[in-house]
């Protein structure tokens, strides 16, 4: 297998995810971003064949797969952060887009590959600030250069499958995208758990930007057990499972950011205090909730944590961090097994029809 990213947060879990499954594993990314990080911290490089370049880099990407001739490719390898992609926009659309076009390309030459799952977000909808949660044929858009920057993307996958893989390959080709991710080992700047755990770590008070922005929260294994059941499906039928997933928190899932804030400061036990500071921002969405629908009822995937549930794990994992400094190899592995004991979630919704 080959995992575009494995140096930064959702890419390093999914490493060591695919090591406890016992898959041979190939990671292709920069150096991690943060320092500290997810990839040192739970020593992810020991889980893999680390290999570091540019996406952007075709020929090193060519001769990536080449060498490793995966059969199924994760591609998670982004820029990620919505306030990154202000401050620098060109360099978000030449990662988001040429980059994934570039990874997809020399997919084109991998033997034995059956599937790919191309990594985008749920910003990658035109957000119009709806009460409803977004479906897969909601409109793209994305009013930033970050979210614009996943819409182009995910025409990128699309023009790649229609054209090459359907056409060429009968390889299975399908886009993820999932809501705000949270858990143990994220150190981005600009996300709120992240900005919660340093302010926590440092005995500084956390700045909250907008307490009332609604978001749909979700620890990070949910959607990657979403990404491995859809790899899963993609690589027997690909023709079937060939379009966009959407893999959200169930309702009640879509919390305030104030909400989540007064939780984090129960569980971090009197080690965090913040001041909220609104506006002076670019702009972001102020409510965002996705429809996952279509992969409960075709995919089988239901959410097995709640977003209090979630935060929990997340804030168990920087407080053992700040009390030890590390290693965490060991605790994300304890995460891992005690999610995938769990059951899912029971099916509420009616289920959506099959596609033809």
């Amino acid at each position: 297998m080959l995992v575009t990213g494995h140096t930064g947060f959702k890419g390093g879990w999914l490493a060591l995810w695919l090591g406890r499954l016992g898959a041979r594993v190939t990671g292709y990314a920069l150096d991690p971003a943060t320092a500290p990080s997810l990839f040192e911290t739970a020593g992810v490089a020991a889980a893999l064949a680390d290999v570091r370049g540019d996406i952007r880099d075709t020929g090193r990407m060519r001769d990536t797969v080449r060498d490793c001739d995966p059969q199924v490719v994760f591609h998670l390898a982004a820029r990620a952060v919505v306030r990154e992609a202000y401050a620098d926009p060109v360099e978000a659309y030449s990662t988001n887009v040429v980059g994934t076009a570039a990874v997809l390309d020399a997919c084109r030459a991998a033997p034995a590959l059956q599937a790919i799952v191309c990594v985008t977000s749920d910003k990658c909808y035109e957000n119009r600030e709806w009460e409803k949660p977004y479906r897969e044929d909601d409109r793209l858009g994305g009013r930033d250069p970050y979210g614009s920057s996943k819409a182009c993307a995910e025409l990128v996958a699309q023009a790649y499958r229609r054209s090459y893989f359907e056409a060429e390959r009968r390889v299975g080709l399908a886009t993820a995208r999932a809501g705000n991710v949270i858990g143990g080992g994220d150190w981005a700047a600009d996300r709120l758990v992240p900005d919660l755990a340093r302010a926590a770590c440092l005995r500084e008070p956390a700045v909250i930007r907008n307490p009332s922005a609604t978001r749909p929260w979700q620890h990070v294994l949910e959607p990657l057990s979403g990404y491995l059941a859809l790899a899963e499906r993609l690589a027997a039928q690909p023709a079937a499972y060939s379009e966009a997933w959407n893999f959200g928190p169930d309702s009640g899932g879509d919390q305030p950011v104030g909400r989540v804030v007064e939780e984090a400061v129960r569980l971090f036990r009197g080690e965090l205090q913040v001041r909220v500071q609104p506006g002076g921002g670019p702009h972001e969405a102020t409510r965002l909730m996705l429809d996952s629908s279509k992969a409960r009822a075709r995919l089988d995937w239901r959410p097995r944590l709640g977003w209090a549930q979630a935060l929990r794990l997340s804030v168990d994992w920087y407080r053992q961090f700040a009390a030890t400094g590390g290693p965490m190899r060991a605790l994300c592995e304890a995460q891992i097994n005690n999610y995938t004991a769990q059951p899912q979630a029971p099916r509420t919704e009616s289920p959506i029809e099959e596609t033809p």
